[in-house]
């Protein structure tokens, strides 16, 4: 049995394990299957994360922040190479990420990509300075400074992948990644969840993949409620974030909420498959669990798939087809496309031409603000 590795050098916590072992391979000299044993993975696995970050050396961020990172490797533990002078002033540097801690960089997450999540936001740093502020263009055409942060700060989030470089120059211009809002969100409902002192589990990572949105819903007899439910979930809800080239939504709202209404109205008439085992006639006996039409109650499951039948039919063949999948069963655009045999990058403009009929079929059998639940 061979026994695991430890790593090599007392790098920083936050540090990717991707970095990690990119420093441990070009500037320890240990050999993929080494690292593979040490992690307990394959070696592609290891190599895939070394060129990735060899191919990430064209930012002046990562370069620099690697660069730095390796001067401490190779300085550790080779009792022949140990400089503690230089060493001591690398981690003392402001412009290396070794001057900072997880704490730091969490606080500073907080404060930064908020602020680069903004539209037209981008983060501005240049050769020769310590310092990174972030820019944003405002309506009117100027240009207002938004946040200040460390230089060593700008490569932690460089390294994890948080901010990419958009242009390289003297003056180097970043934007927020997918994963740095993702970072942010969780970073934002955690911060949310300790100031209310909620008691659930917390799930960050799960929350990260979720966009919680309100809606107001009227119910005969009572007052106005708001319910919260989560927009992330549909294709037709991303699709409807997407711009074209002239910054306007692909999908306008009236599209999405008819898409929204035709998905409450599935859900309501439980007409989904079933994902785990049937207990509807568990411990009953003869016919108890069956269906019969003059039982009463149950009108809502009943008039729901009513709607949708109605829905569907106004729809027609192909255009009730792709507003099925996407809007109930909740699939992609590619797999509807493949599936029903259409060309690629087809199946969005048929789903919105069966948004705009659907929207027109609520219009007209329900008013703008029917039909009502249940």
């Amino acid at each position: 049995m061979v026994a695991k590795l430890a790593p090599l050098s007392p790098l920083p916590a936050w540090l990717p394990e991707a970095v990690r072992l990119y420093l441990d391979h070009t500037e320890e000299g240990l050999s993929l299957r080494a690292l593979a044993r040490r992690e307990g993975c394959h070696a592609s696995t290891v190599l895939r994360h070394v060129r990735r970050c060899e191919s990430r050396r064209d930012d002046p961020l990562v370069d620099e922040a690697l660069a730095a990172l390796g001067r401490v490797q190779g300085k550790t533990d080779d009792p022949a190479r140990k400089d503690p002078p230089p060493m001591t002033a690398l981690h003392r540097d402001p412009r290396t990420p070794l001057a900072i801690d997880e704490a730091t960089i969490a606080r500073e997450a907080r404060r930064i990509l908020r602020r680069l999540a903004e539209p037209q936001a981008v983060l501005a740093i240049a050769a020769d300075l310590e310092k990174a502020c972030v820019l944003r263009e405002m309506p009117d055409g100027s240009t207002a400074r938004t946040a200040v942060l460390e230089r060593a700060v700008a490569q932690a989030f460089a390294l994890k992948d948080w901010i990419a470089c958009r242009k390289a120059g003297r003056i180097a211009t970043y934007e927020i990644t997918a994963a740095g809002r993702a970072a942010a969100r969780r970073m934002i409902d955690e911060e949310d969840r300790r100031r209310q002192g909620m008691a659930e589990a917390q799930t960050p990572f799960a929350d990260q993949h979720r966009d919680w949105v309100e809606r107001e819903m009227h119910e005969p007899g009572e007052a106005p409620r708001r319910i919260r439910y989560n927009l992330a979930e549909s294709p037709v809800a991303a699709l409807g974030r997407r711009r074209d080239k002239d910054g306007k939504p692909f999908l306008e709202t009236e599209l999405v909420e008819a898409a929204e209404r035709l998905r409450e109205d599935f859900e309501l008439a439980q007409m989904g498959p079933r994902v785990a085992q049937n207990w509807d006639r568990f411990l009953t006996a003869g016919d108890r669990g069956g269906y019969r039409p003059d039982a009463g109650g149950a009108e809502g499951p009943r008039m729901a798939r009513e709607r949708v039948a109605a829905a569907l039919r106004d729809l027609g063949p192909g255009l009730g087809d792709m507003a099925l999948r996407c809007c109930c069963f909740l699939e992609g655009l590619e797999v509807a496309e493949k599936r029903m045999g259409w060309a690629a990058r087809s199946g969005k403009v048929v789903l919105r031409i069966a948004l705009q009929r659907l929207r027109r079929h609520y219009d007209e059998a329900y008013g703008r603000s029917g039909p009502l639940i249940g």
